[in-house]
């Protein structure tokens, strides 16, 4: 007679870490040769310590009256950084709407935008402000112009992923009844995307506001011209003042944005 109890399970087999080993080994590798390519060892950072408490020891306290001095600097870069991203947004919803597979068909049109994204979004910040410093001189326009390139790129690529990861039903109902591309994009692409799309505008302009303190440091205006004279004049506790400063406002500008998203998803 057969056996009505059941039958044991397989017992379980441990799994390969073989793999794992071999990820970490490759890592702690690259780490290694990283290191010893770029002359950074923890005896230099040790060694380096003393120095880094001396600096701090000399940025406090910090001299709070030189806020009467920066304040309109710093103002100046906040407007550097609502200019920037609002022109960078504005120049970046066609190109995205080109780059997106979804709406473009054509390749004339959509490996040109993908191109040109990729291209943008290849030069950092600092190069372009350093390139418009030399066209236009010192001054904020520099910054401007820095911060809109970098604003294109960011929300541009942001941007043509949403639209891509749209729901094809409405377009496809759309198409159906024969609605043009115009209509098409404005009744069946834009509604779903609104709401990202100011999601990704806000949080450009909160890391603009980081980014425009520190295009002064190559003389695109704002803020970071004036932090600039200070660590070249050794005033560490006139540094000390702008980094507070500028903390203060880019915390209070990173909860706004945040409690602006969280209405808008």
């Amino acid at each position: 007679m057969k056996s009505d109890s059941p039958s044991k399970p397989a017992p379980l087999k441990k799994p390969d870490r073989t793999k794992t080993y071999l990820t970490a080994i490759f890592l702690i590798l690259l780490l290694w040769g990283s290191a010893y390519k770029t002359d950074a060892t923890i005896t230099q950072l040790i060694t380096g310590l003393p120095e880094m408490g001396n600096l701090l020891v000399e940025m406090f306290p910090p001299d709070w009256s030189y806020i009467d001095v920066i304040w309109r600097p710093m103002m100046q870069t906040i407007q550097m950084a609502v200019l920037g991203t609002t022109f960078g947004a504005i120049i970046a919803v066609p190109v995205a709407l080109f780059a997106a597979g979804n709406v473009t068909k054509s390749v004339f049109l959509y490996y040109p935008a993908r191109f040109i994204l990729n291209l943008i979004r290849t030069i950092p910040d600092l190069l372009f402000a350093a390139v418009f410093v030399a066209i236009f001189g010192l001054g904020p326009v520099a910054g401007v112009l820095a911060l809109t390139f970098f604003s294109f790129g960011l929300i541009s690529k942001l941007l043509y992923e949403s639209i891509e990861a749209i729901d094809p039903g409405p377009l496809e109902a759309m198409t159906a009844v024969g609605a043009s591309k115009l209509q098409w994009i404005h009744f069946g692409v834009i509604p779903q995307v609104m709401a990202q799309f100011m999601a990704y505008l806000l949080y450009t302009f909160e890391v603009n506001v980081r980014a425009a303190a520190v295009l002064g440091l190559v003389g695109a205006g704002g803020i970071g011209l004036f932090l600039d004279r200070t660590l070249n004049q050794l005033r560490y506790d006139r540094a000390s003042t702008i980094i507070i400063a500028t903390l203060i406002i880019v915390l209070i500008i990173d909860y706004a944005s945040t409690k602006i998203r969280e209405r808008l998803l």
